[in-house]
């Protein structure tokens, strides 16, 4: 699964990165170093002409949820069942986002405990999460738009870590992702598959990150 990651860019590095010309969008922004499931988090769509930056909040909660806690259960999807299981399977057709990140967290066993990992790529770049969408309305009318964060099979970097990773596009894939017209799971099938392991880097950081009120450049830090 992807339970923690971070997305420590400048809103204008992020509005360079995707291409978006709208900087009000999301006024609130600040880089995250410590970002967990519930928060509200910038992500790309593509509104059939341009690309958009989007403040959502982390678990889908699907359009027909009578309870929005259903997002505990959906903060990831799995790429190998998110077209058949009820809560993705219209939003992988017709919402899917790109979630940016510069690392994410994993925690690796190590006989009794577990070494929190941060895994990132090699060229310390913006990488793109691949994930679907949905917006729900509570009994006020409020509308609440949600993201979860596809998951594949781990690449060789992964495997020594944990048996799930996020799945990363690779940035000649990402308008296709955000293609609407792509409308059918087997047209972008071919994009939800393990990151090349060879472009990605993994060290041990401080188990301060397992606390989510922690949030400060240290945790990305090597443990010495």
């Amino acid at each position: 699964m992807c339970g923690r990651f971070t997305i420590t860019a400048t809103l204008d590095e992020l509005l360079e990165r995707y291409g978006v010309h709208d900087d009000t969008s999301i006024p609130t922004y600040r880089p995250n170093y410590n970002v967990a499931p519930t928060q509200m988090l910038p992500v790309v769509i593509n509104d059939g002409n341009n690309n958009c930056l989007e403040l959502m909040k982390w678990g889908l909660i699907p359009s027909w949820a009578n309870d929005p806690k259903i997002a505990f259960k959906t903060i990831n999807a799995r790429a190998e069942t998110v077209a058949e299981k009820p809560a993705f399977r219209t939003s992988i057709r017709r919402k899917r986002c790109i979630i940016p990140a510069c690392s994410f967290y994993e925690w690796r066993k190590v006989g009794a405990n577990k070494q929190p990992m941060r895994i990132t790529l090699k060229s310390e770049e913006i990488f793109s999460m691949a994930g679907v969408y949905d917006s729900w309305t509570d009994q006020e009318g409020k509308q609440v738009n949600s993201f979860s964060i596809l998951t594949s099979e781990p690449n060789e970097l992964m495997m020594d870590i944990h048996d799930r990773m996020p799945v990363i596009l690779k940035p000649e894939h990402e308008a296709l992702w955000l293609d609407r017209g792509a409308n059918e799971p087997e047209m972008i099938r071919h994009l939800m598959v393990p990151f090349l392991s060879d472009q990605m880097k993994a060290y041990p950081v401080s188990t301060r990150v397992g606390n989510v009120r922690n949030n400060d450049p240290d945790l990305i830090k090597e443990a010495l």
